[in-house]
């Protein structure tokens, strides 16, 4: 006899509490497999494809599409066939479902008209979101989970897909481990902690989004709402911890780039991939990270304890439709200025179709900024939580200058370094930017360092 089985927005990690229906997968009447990605949701990190833990045929669907629903909240139903017909699951029984959020919660519709059997027949287009079949962004350090023996039967604790998929696709068997969390529930670091039990310890943790509730603003007489939510809302949840927690000061100075270009438009001349001007901006930075290391760190503020970091995980801003993210390139510090171009282009080219995953939005130890692409010449950047530092580039444009004692028109650039007052003070970041500068006006220094 067949068993119709409920499956429910799944905690999708990075502390969400709500998801919002893009586009449906799959509909009433269709076979699926264990695993099968039946629906497109939108949060406010990425478009994510959530799998289903049941095989069977759907037989109801829950949300239309434009929908925001709660964590918790059902998304379809599936009927289920006798246990002897079963396909094989994924042996990670679901658990915890609408713990973290009520499902009666009220749904937002924008777009779309539901159908019979909760059908959705909106005909809302997938934006440019970055999309991922939840691959797992940069680990979080915590202590390793202790590996207990498995039990004989009963459902593994585990709430999340992106868990289950992580474990899946590693070969960790979820029965052998000890949850950290909530009642023994097994978290996405508790997968990792195993995978890298016995190695060193990651470089970096990334902090969870911390979202404040908000307080109650008054009702304006005329104007335009627009939500607080996705990409926006995580931005403003950053930025707002990075001003409550980090201490920041900014420092700046004007440098002569007239040498660093001629060199550019040389080695492009000389055949070959064409090098970038920020790829040359970025080699500077990694030579500079090199000699004031204070500035690739992170403050652990439970522990008292800045940590340095041994690699250079660069973030870049880059401006999307959607609005700005900040691709990390990772071993930035071993790529060549031919490899940071090409990796650059890729990632910002990813970020413009929207296809970027967490992991290539995360886990960065230090931003460059570009700010002069918007035509403007300074600015004071707020520093991308958790990370030590960033620096801004402004336009580059002819100046009056005074060269080898002549004033001459040359191309000037002013360079803005906002560091975290707690891992360094000011002759530390002062040198850091002097350096750069220094590259900048001499690229011959940068190769005296190599």
């Amino acid at each position: 006899m067949a068993q119709v089985l409920e499956f429910k927005l799944p905690d999708l990690g990075e502390g969400l509490t709500e998801a919002e229906i893009v586009r449906w997968l799959v509909k009433v009447g269709d076979v699926v497999a264990v695993d099968q990605p039946v629906v497109e949701v939108e949060t406010a990190k990425a478009m994510v494809e959530v799998p289903c833990p049941y095989g069977g045929v759907v037989t109801a669907r829950f949300g239309e599409e434009g929908t925001e629903l709660p964590v918790g909240a059902p998304l379809l139903t599936v009927a289920v066939g006798a246990p002897a017909a079963e396909p094989e699951g994924s042996g990670n029984v679901l658990v915890g479902y609408g713990t973290q959020a009520p499902a009666a919660r009220r749904r937002r519709v924008r777009t779309g008209t539901a159908g019979a059997n909760g059908q959705a027949q909106g005909t809302k287009a997938a934006s440019a979101a970055p999309r991922t079949r939840l691959t797992a962004p940069a680990p979080a350090s915590m202590p390793a989970p202790a590996s207990v023996p498995a039990p004989a039967e009963g459902p593994v604790p585990v709430i999340s897909p992106l868990v289950r998929k992580l474990a899946r696709d590693n070969g960790v068997d979820l029965r052998r481990l000890a949850g950290t969390g909530p009642d023994g529930l097994i978290l996405r670091a508790d997968v990792e902690n195993a995978l890298r039990a016995g190695t060193a310890a990651p470089d970096t943790a990334e902090a969870p989004v911390v979202r404040a509730a908000p307080a109650a603003a008054p009702r304006a007489e005329a104007g335009t709402r627009i939500p607080l939510k996705g990409v926006r809302g995580a931005v403003a949840d950053k930025l707002s911890r990075s001003r409550r927690e980090i201490p920041d000061a900014t420092c700046w100075v004007d440098a002569d780039a007239t040498e660093l270009m001629r060199a550019r438009t040389a080695m492009n001349a000389a055949g070959g991939p064409k090098i970038s001007l920020l790829a040359l901006l970025a080699r500077i930075c990694t030579a500079a990270l090199d000699r004031f290391p204070e500035l690739n760190s992170t403050v652990d503020t439970e522990a008292r304890e800045i940590v340095r970091l041994d690699r250079v995980h660069l973030g870049f801003a880059a401006q999307t439709e959607r609005g700005l993210v900040v691709p990390v390139v990772r071993d930035a510090h071993t790529r060549d200025a031919e490899s940071l171009t090409a990796e650059f282009a890729r990632l910002t080219e990813a970020a413009r179709a929207g296809t970027l995953t967490p992991g290539e939005l995360t886990g960065g130890t230090f931003t460059l900024n570009n700010y002069g692409v918007f035509g403007v010449d300074g600015s004071t950047p707020i520093i991308n939580h958790p990370e030590a530092a960033m620096l801004g580039v402004g336009r580059i444009v002819p100046k009056p200058w005074v060269h080898e004692g002549e004033l001459a028109v040359r191309q000037v650039v002013q360079l803005s370094l906002t560091f975290d007052h707690r891992v360094c003070d000011g002759g530390t970041a002062g040198g850091f930017l002097r350096y750069v500068a220094d590259c900048v006006e001499q690229p011959a220094v940068l190769l005296r360092t190599l």
